[in-house]
């Protein structure tokens, strides 16, 4: 148990191979919504920090981009910025999928960690997707590639051991500051997510090329007349037929998308609001390092 009168703190890095939930967690810890969600593999981009804090204690848990083969520029620095989470942490996330063998994906992801002076905790998600009695085994598996500090079994959606973990993780924090106020949960600023929450829906509701080809940009956010928080935004896509794609027969598309994403804007600022989007083709942009900065895709960010 930790001394109530010393404050404890520190960073946790989550790190994994595409899709094993490591936003979903985060989104679990937190007690809310700040980083986006499909089955879509990388979908995270950008590091995003999460704080979870109680009165003796704050850890600072950053989700990251998961590691995989980059195939253009934005991949590249969305494996340095995963990498990059690994300096300066006081501990390691490795999550795997349960309901997967363990893979060549798997394995670069803890070679990439076992050499780390840190303690590294080995997190097998969605165990609501498998059988109880082949959990051993996985975790033999994996024990058999690094002897890891713990191993929680754990359902990030249902909440499964999620609390067990953290009072490990607690555990072993040392003594320090806290680094934000008691109610912040992230450290993005608001159009951050708001732009996130837009390509969310993207993501869900597009398939093949489109979701890895869509940034969006938020250009403003204010209350207008109607008291109403209005937010401007633009879709970007690489090419013209992308375009006609997310607007859709008629607009039906976009004024999904719209709706979808409205719904849980308001939901993060407490506030009704009018969401106003726009398509726009820039050509190759994963590609263009102008653009990549323009997206909030900078390498100073690593």
């Amino acid at each position: 148990m930790l001394n109530n009168k010393e404050f404890h703190s520190g960073f946790v890095a989550i790190i994994g191979r595409p899709n094993v939930g490591k936003s979903t967690l985060l989104n679990r810890i937190v007690g809310q919504k700040i980083a986006i969600m499909s089955d879509k593999a990388q979908t995270t981009r950008n590091k995003i920090q999460g704080v979870y804090t109680r009165e003796d204690a704050q850890i600072v848990f950053i989700d990251t981009p998961g590691i995989h083969k980059p195939k253009h520029a934005l991949g590249d620095f969305m494996v340095k910025t995963a990498y990059s989470a690994l300096k300066g942490v006081d501990a390691v996330l490795v999550v795997v999928n349960a309901n997967e063998k363990i893979g060549p994906g798997d394995l670069f992801v803890i070679d990439k960690v076992k050499d780390l002076n840190l303690p590294i905790f080995l997190l097998i998600n969605k165990i609501d997707l498998c059988q109880s009695q082949d959990l051993l085994e996985i975790i033999d598996r994996y024990q058999q590639e690094l002897d890891f500090t713990e191993i929680f079994p754990i359902s990030a959606r249902e909440g499964d051991n999620v609390d067990r973990m953290l009072e490990s993780l607690l555990a072993i924090m040392p003594e320090g500051p806290q680094y934000y106020p008691a109610d912040q949960v992230m450290d993005h600023p608001e159009y951050f997510v708001v732009s996130e929450l837009i390509r969310e829906k993207i993501l869900h509701l597009t398939r093949e090329e489109i979701p890895h080809s869509v940034a969006v940009q938020v250009h403003q956010m204010q209350r207008n007349e109607d008291d109403k928080v209005e937010v401007q935004a633009t879709i970007i896509v690489e090419r013209k037929s992308q375009k006609g794609i997310i607007i859709g027969a008629q607009g039906s598309m976009i004024k999904r998308i719209g709706q979808l994403a409205r719904r849980d804007i308001e939901q993060l600022l407490g506030d009704k609001v009018y969401l106003d989007l726009w398509v726009k083709v820039q050509r190759d942009w994963r590609d263009r390092q102008s653009q990549l900065n323009d997206f909030g895709y900078q390498p100073d960010n690593y």
